[in-house]
């Protein structure tokens, strides 16, 4: 499914979750009331997707009040060129705000605090005297920067840094050479945009080296334009995100930035992830509301479904899918793939998450529409369990080539096994089966290269509400896999770390309370504590692998080898580009 068919049925959507309790700091004695209740019980969560900009306004209880969306704007300027124009999505974001604030019946004066998730590795420039904008906002689909992540993954430079992080790992034996020994840059980080920028446009590269130049992630440039220039900064969630950040040291990377000549004066401070960042001014939205938490919308997704504690697991599955693992404090190296991200940081707490990605889920269900293979979504699964099997037809969703474990972005996507007796439901079964494939492959690579042991999983997203592709994920992962009422995940993490932020702890004493799950000493807000968040989490279904004795394992280990061999049969299909 989509983001747009995702983003539309979720609008739809109940969304509600369980029980909290509500502070906030005041500057005044007595509490705003209304008849809708005191200004504290109310957040208001903003969502930057792909596709659409949504905003949720949550009470106490975690229940929506309030609820506006508008479809993003992308602009296609060249063939791979993907580009938001910062002022229509400034226009919406202010837009989407007043509107769910307004549908809840309130008023921003009874609003909290803001939360705001973001999609990651979308970037724009301007500068720091006039505050005039470089370029539109280049979107992490942009392949602007493609020939050059193709020009240094195959670089002497970059065979020379595997080589000596490997020798520095062998000598040192620190994880941070062992990242370098494996590095490859990838498209979609901004590493590689950011230097395309500034080699193509020679007024922004000089006021960049001359210190006059602000980069900025959406959630930077939106909390910069919400207290009218007065802030500037970003998340760890979203440093971690975009190629350019040393989770290891937690440091913008001056090693690559002097490597790449990327003054590394351009990016911003980085703060906590649920902290009061700064005020929204008054003009906006009719009062100040302290903007409580910045975060990237998969670490924001990973909260909202209270994903925190190591070995817990959440998998979104939307136009690409994310499994994302906590692995504790520190960062996990992988050699297979995975992405070290910071999840969040709240005081002294810090959470790590190790994340593999398919970028082909609802890409590939959404192509099997557009060729007649079926017509509602709601149907897929009830189409694909009207045949037994796919008739030996198998799948390979790699449009944007393939990744962890595989690692491969030229492999081609294919059909293999199709025969006389092939119909459309074989074919969307073998569709559906391949992306179930895909998840295990994820799953035991994090389960191998981590060797922690996996809590739970829970699963959102809009391809996660088929029921086929849910049930046989658990069955091959042996695993229960639970699916939440409340599909916006992205928006609850934002809502839930900016209730955390506003009014709670006063010292990194309450804070190390908190993590450690002790709560009789912490200021009364809007939730208490991660404990809280856990039992407001609800479940909408939950998917139990089905008893050895119908042999499901039995009936799939050969399909998925059979499976494994198409995917070898699509790797390097098209050539590099530098080629």
């Amino acid at each position: 499914m989509s983001d747009d068919a995702k983003e539309a049925s979720e609008e739809d959507a109940n969304l509600s979750a369980g029980d909290s309790s509500a502070a906030v700091p005041s500057q005044s004695s007595p509490r705003d009331q209304s008849q809708n209740g005191p200004r504290d019980q109310y957040i208001v969560a903003v969502d930057v997707g792909t596709s659409t900009l949504r905003c949720h306004v949550y009470d106490k209880l975690a229940n929506v009040k309030g609820s506006s969306s508008k479809k993003v704007h992308l602009l296609h300027p060249q063939p791979g060129w993907v580009e938001m124009d910062p002022q229509v999505l400034w226009t919406d974001f202010v837009d989407v705000i007043n509107e769910a604030i307004r549908a809840a019946g309130l008023t921003a004066g009874q609003v909290a605090g803001m939360g705001i998730s973001t999609q990651r590795c979308t970037f724009t420039m301007w500068d720091r005297e006039t505050g005039e904008l470089y370029h539109n906002f280049l979107t992490w689909q942009d392949l602007r920067g493609s020939e050059l992540v193709d020009t240094w993954n195959n670089s002497l430079t970059m065979k020379a840094l595997h080589s000596g992080g490997g020798l520095l790992y062998y000598m040192s034996r620190s994880k941070r050479f062992l990242a370098a020994n494996v590095l490859k840059f990838a498209p979609q980080q901004i590493t590689m945009k950011v230097m395309w920028m500034l080699q193509n446009n020679l007024t922004l590269r000089r006021r960049a080296f001359n210190g006059l130049v602000s980069f900025g992630t959406v959630d930077t440039w939106l909390l910069w334009k919400l207290t009218g220039g007065q802030v500037y900064a970003t998340d760890y969630s979203c440093a971690s995100s975009t190629g350019l950040f040393d989770p290891y040291i937690r440091q913008w990377n001056q090693f690559f930035c002097n490597l790449l000549s990327v003054p590394i004066s351009i990016f911003p401070p980085v703060e906590d992830t649920s902290k009061i960042h700064g005020v929204c001014e008054t003009k906006w939205f009719g009062a100040p509301i302290p903007i409580a938490s910045l975060v990237a919308d998969q670490q924001a997704a990973m909260f909202g479904e209270c994903c925190f504690e190591p070995g817990d697991v959440k998998c979104t599955m939307g136009t690409g899918t994310f499994m994302d693992m906590n692995v504790g404090r520190n960062p996990h190296t992988s050699m297979a793939g995975l992405y070290p991200l910071i999840g969040w940081k709240i005081g002294d707490e810090i959470v790590f998450l190790a994340e593999g990605s398919a970028s082909d889920t609802g890409t590939a269900i959404d192509w099997a529409r557009s060729i007649g293979l079926f017509e509602d979504y709601t149907e897929t699964d009830e189409i694909a369990e009207s045949v037994d099997d796919s008739n030996g037809v198998y799948f390979v969703p790699a449009f944007n080539g393939i990744q962890a474990p595989v690692n491969d972005p030229r492999a081609c996507s294919l059909f293999l096994g199709l025969s006389s007796t092939t119909t459309k439901a074989h074919m969307l079964r073998a569709l559906l089966e391949s992306l179930v494939f895909r998840n295990k492959q994820l799953y035991e690579t994090m389960l191998n290269e981590t060797k922690i042991p996996i809590t739970y999983i829970r699963a959102d997203g809009g391809v996660s509400n088929n029921s086929f592709v849910m049930q046989l994920t658990a069955d091959l992962l042996n695993r229960t896999i639970t699916r939440p009422k409340h599909v916006d995940m992205s928006s609850l993490g934002a809502a839930f770390l900016a209730g955390l932020a506003v009014g709670i702890w006063k010292d990194k004493e309450e804070l190390r309370r908190l993590k450690d799950g002790i709560n009789n000493h912490v200021q009364i807000g809007v939730w208490k504590n991660k404990e809280e968040l856990k039992n407001l989490q609800s479940s909408e279904k939950v998917f139990q692998p089905r008893p050895v004795s119908e042999g499901i394992w039995e009936k799939y280990r050969p399909l998925v080898e059979q499976w494994e061999r198409a995917v070898k049969r699509s790797l390097y299909w098209y050539p590099a580009k530098n080629e």
